[in-house]
């Protein structure tokens, strides 16, 4: 007889967290589901596979799907979104609209209507799959993410926090509650781009995420690179920003940049039987995107 996974919904954030850490049950966090049905769907023995026979639901946790903004004289505004905000929610939202566009057209770009409807921000991170979406634009924006344990909270930036595909640092019966960031400073222009196999409805075979702003010369002040699905750890591109920084931008130092960052792929990954089709196919999108911010393509679209 197989074994049966039995159900909790959580009313709060520390309701969730005493029930991830009731004793002798194993329990997994439920949000969006879109991840985990599947995942039980596809396993015949899942309670001995997948190491837990309880999901949590937290989708009526109230403070998990809070959007907010926040103002500090010091430190700046940031932004926290709960882990459990669908990405229609995040795609929704003026405060993210207004402060994180490449974030709301990475989230615009996640699968269909009834999938964004559904999936969350927070499981899209803690899945850390290698073709998430929203994972290079939240890199891209220096997010933090934030859990909750029995001992206390805990954080990490979104690029720490992702060791490899599907592997996080997420410790056993902790809750991942939001994900936070600064806001970008004013005159920050910002593109997502995204490569699948088909127009719609696709899975990333690669993203690139790219976040920029001139100074009163038109000289770059600041340039961050984040390519998806390009390297084991979704991380900055550093060699390709640095080559953009402090120059004025131009159609050849914008494509002279992305040959940079398709060798800084290369160098971390080496060549793979991919590479063929990786390299001319990020090279492309990473100009194509540092055109977009520096507003040198009139053709394109940005984020």
């Amino acid at each position: 007889m197989e074994e049966r996974i039995s159900y909790a919904r959580a009313q709060s954030i520390p309701h969730a967290v005493e029930l991830l850490n009731e004793p002798g049950v194993r329990s997994r966090v439920l949000a969006g589901g879109t991840d985990l049905v599947l995942l039980m769907r596809e396993e015949r023995h899942l309670p001995a596979g997948s190491g837990f026979d309880r999901v949590v639901d937290i989708t009526l946790a109230p403070d998990l799907h809070e959007i907010r903004r926040r103002s500090d004289p010091v430190t700046g505004d940031t932004v926290m979104i709960g882990a459990a905000a669908t990405f229609s929610e995040v795609i929704d939202s003026p405060v993210v609209r207004e402060t994180a566009p490449l974030l709301v057209g990475a989230c615009h770009l996640v699968g269909a209507p009834q999938i964004r409807n559904m999936g969350t921000l927070g499981g899209n991170v803690a899945n850390a799959a290698a073709c998430a979406d929203s994972l290079p634009a939240l890199v891209c924006l220096d997010a933090t993410v934030h859990a909750l344990t029995g001992e206390g909270p805990l954080a990490w930036s979104v690029s720490d926090f992702v060791i490899r595909p599907n592997r996080t640092k997420l410790p056993a019966g902790a809750l991942l509650t939001g994900i936070s960031y600064h806001v970008p400073a004013a005159g920050n222009r910002q593109v997502f781009l995204k490569l699948g196999r088909r127009n719609a409805l696709a899975i990333s075979r690669l993203t690139v995420a790219v976040i920029g702003r001139l100074d009163g010369q038109g000289k770059v002040a600041e340039i961050r690179l984040v390519p998806g699905s390009a390297t084991p750890q979704i991380r900055r591109f550093p060699l390709a920003e640095a080559h953009l920084l402090g120059q004025t931008p131009t159609a050849a130092l914008c494509q002279e940049a992305a040959h940079v960052a398709v060798e800084e792929m290369t160098a971390i990954t080496g060549k793979r039987w991919s590479s063929e089709f990786k390299e001319p196919a990020l090279f492309s999108m990473i100009a194509r995107a540092f055109m977009q911010v520096f507003n040198l393509a009139g053709n394109g679209r940005t984020a």
